[in-house]
């Protein structure tokens, strides 16, 4: 088969798996296609809450026409016997003559060893097709397994001068409609959106992914509330026997809180205290033992600046709206109290877009020698 040909039928691959971003966690979003004689046979992806995997599903939808036929795989396919059996031997029962994958499986009980099993069953293996853009589509789950945390994307919409508010505390809507749009499909394609108590008690949100038809299981809410101080009043807690809602909290709490919040249905996480609030990094590893693997977190500035200073932030997505609001405006992020240029936070510039009469520039997060979390 032609290279080209490899190459259109690997993007489908992950095409199909970026559908499924946001809804497979604990398990990583992968795509397969398989062709035989030129002509797709079966796809599939994986499904909501991260079973089957995507090689089964393309395999039924195949049937006999998967024997000799090539499947290619965004990921390593499994070896190892968990809920579902291995789909390395999925693929050989099946009888499939070749197996393109994009990128090895950094979990420890894989990592080679699918590829190495489908070798000794006869089936021709090649890798290194479109890596790169394999690994940023499953990078939360490749986050989870190598660094024990959820990738975090960080999300802003502010004025030109990085304002996100009034003096007042106004904010809506400082971006237009396609902005906050397009900021729900971010929401969309992640495990769980993360906010500070501070904008739970301003603005009572939902955190919902306002799309419809877009994702299959709804978000995990999540609120940085070191002291519980979230009201059971509150919209996410009225709402927290159909949605997911944690609360990350100091080990200090108070327990009549704690219990009150639990009786709603709320799932509560216990980490270490920080000086103001609570360990960010701790929480981030609490949430990847969870299963998480994609966290974006939205405002406000406090809860901004404490991920930027403790390193956390992997992708900074900004919005900004074509306005002013001036020095005495809230500002995007707070205080990160930096002495000198060395110490900034630095990030590359991935894309910029307009977005209705708004601009979003994406950003990667450019790592440092002198800050942690990486």
């Amino acid at each position: 088969m032609a290279a080209s040909d490899d190459l259109q039928h690997m993007q489908a691959a992950l095409g199909l798996a970026r559908r499924s971003q946001g809804v497979t966690w604990p398990n990583p979003p992968v795509g397969c296609v398989l062709v035989q004689e030129g002509r797709v046979v079966g796809r599939g992806a994986t499904a909501p809450g991260g079973r089957p995997h995507a090689e089964p599903l393309a395999l039924a939808m195949a049937g006999d026409r998967a024997r000799a036929a090539a499947a290619y795989v965004t990921l390593e396919p499994c070896c190892h016997h968990g809920r579902t059996p291995p789909c390395t031997d999925a693929l050989l029962a099946a009888g499939v003559a070749r197996v393109i994958a994009a990128v090895r499986d950094p979990d420890p009980r894989v990592n080679g060893q699918g590829l190495a099993r489908l070798r000794a069953g006869g089936v021709t293996v090649e890798e290194g097709l479109l890596a790169t853009e394999a690994k940023e589509v499953a990078a939360g789950f490749f986050s989870r397994v190598t660094r024990r945390r959820p990738s975090l994307t960080l999300k802003l919409a502010s004025t030109l001068d990085g304002r996100i508010a009034t003096r007042s505390g106004a904010s809506r809507w400082i971006t237009g409609s396609e902005a906050r749009r397009a900021a729900h499909a971010l929401r969309g394609r992640h495990d769980a959106v993360l906010v500070g108590v501070g904008t739970v008690l301003a603005d009572d949100p939902d955190l919902s992914c306002r799309i419809p038809g877009f994702r299959s299981l709804p978000l995990v809410r999540l609120v940085a509330d070191s002291a519980l101080s979230t009201p059971p009043s509150a919209r996410l807690i009225a709402t927290a026997r159909d949605a997911p809602t944690w609360i990350l909290h100091r080990t200090t709490a108070d327990q009549a809180r704690a219990q009150a919040l639990a009786s709603a249905g709320v799932r509560l996480i216990a980490v270490p205290p920080a000086s103001a609030g609570i360990d960010l990094s701790a929480a981030l590893a609490a949430l990847a033992e969870a299963g998480l693997t994609s966290v974006l977190a939205e405002g406000g500035g406090s809860l901004a600046a404490s991920l930027l200073a403790a390193d956390l932030v992997d992708r900074l997505v900004w919005f900004h709206a074509p306005s002013l609001l001036g020095a005495d405006a809230w500002p995007a992020a707070a205080a990160l109290g930096i002495e000198n240029l060395a110490a900034m936070p630095r990030f590359h510039r991935r894309r910029c877009a307009a977005v209705g009469e708004d601009m979003l520039s994406e950003f990667a997060r450019v790592p440092t020698l002198t800050q942690g979390g990486r």
